[in-house]
């Protein structure tokens, strides 16, 4: 039975991921300071499995000990996306850059490493040409950048596995409103309006929980996948801000939607992204866009913007 460490396991990835491990039989062990208040892995207590550490990521003697005690090591703990990481930048370069140099420190090579890192590393990319893996990398963001150099490491290592993951959307526990689709149905159910700007910068689009379901294709293909790095996202889901939402309009079609020059994204990425690699090993998507919009339109019905579903 293989045991599993997930840094940061209670966020929105890892409340949908953790339940999915322990669910095919393996150990799991938890690291996370819960910064957010949430209660998103309660119903993963009974499980003899499981093992939650309320820690940070940064208290080093914690992380050392833990990864000497498992054999798949899951990075997720992260401070996520551009506007997070400007708000404090020391805190984000010690959580998402420095985190994974001393994982690599402690880790040995009889261990596995799974790590998600962000496609927003490719930047602004050449009109009508798929970014793949060997394209060249050019991060916008402060986000961005660490998770670029934290891939950099972790490949150089020749022992990880990481996957250059798309604009996630979906349900979780741990919810995150923030997220381009998770946002825009939000807008959609509860304002019935949104005012674009920069309509058509373009993005490529993954559903929560076939990140889950990658993870346990990469543990089950390890030998064949490691030291290499994957992008994860849906073939027919690159679309630009403007096509997500007349693709949400046709479940809500109250959903009135304006452009407007004013306005500009911290994050200023535009392209399209090839996930033809991971394909061609015999992975392929279980959810699409069309699952998604229509899961978050329930869910809207039941959560509102506030207390653990903040956008932080």
């Amino acid at each position: 039975m293989h045991k599993i460490l997930v840094t940061g396991g209670a966020g929105y990835i890892g409340s949908i991921l953790v339940p999915v491990l322990l669910s095919e039989g393996y150990q799991v062990t938890v690291i996370d300071n819960f910064m957010y208040r949430q209660t998103s892995l309660l119903d993963s207590c009974i499980n003899k499995n499981f093992n939650v550490i309320k820690e940070s990521v940064l208290n080093l003697e914690i992380l050392e000990k833990e990864i000497s005690k498992h054999d798949i090591i899951i990075p997720l703990a992260a401070i996520v996306g551009a506007p997070a990481c400007n708000r404090n930048p020391i805190l984000s370069q010690q959580v998402n850059l420095e985190t994974v140099k001393n994982i690599v420190d402690f880790f040995s090579s009889d261990q596995i490493i799974l790590f998600p890192v962000t496609n927003s590393g490719y930047g602004i990319g050449e009109k009508d040409k798929l970014c793949t893996e060997e394209s060249p990398l050019n991060p916008i963001s402060k986000y961005g950048k660490d998770k670029v150099e934290a891939e950099k490491i972790l490949l150089n290592s020749g022992l990880a596995t990481t996957f250059r993951l798309a604009t996630v959307f979906g349900m979780s526990p741990r919810m995150r409103i923030d997220l381009l689709v998770n946002d825009f149905v939000y807008r959609a159910v509860n304002d019935r309006f949104i005012v674009l700007f920069e309509p058509h910068f373009k993005r490529n689009f993954i559903h929560i929980r076939d990140i889950a379901n990658v993870f346990l294709f990469a543990i089950e293909n390890h030998q064949v996948m490691k030291g290499q790095t994957y992008n994860l996202g849906l073939s027919d889901a690159n679309l630009s801000k403007l096509e997500l939402c007349q693709k949400i309009q046709e479940y809500l079609t109250d959903f009135h939607v304006f452009e407007s020059d004013i306005g500009k994204d911290p994050d200023k990425r535009d392209y399209i992204v090839s996930n033809a690699k991971i394909e061609k090993l015999g992975w392929s998507p279980k959810f699409s866009l069309d699952d998604g919009i229509q899961e978050l339109i329930k869910g809207y019905q039941i959560i509102r913007n506030g207390g653990q579903f903040d956008n932080l």
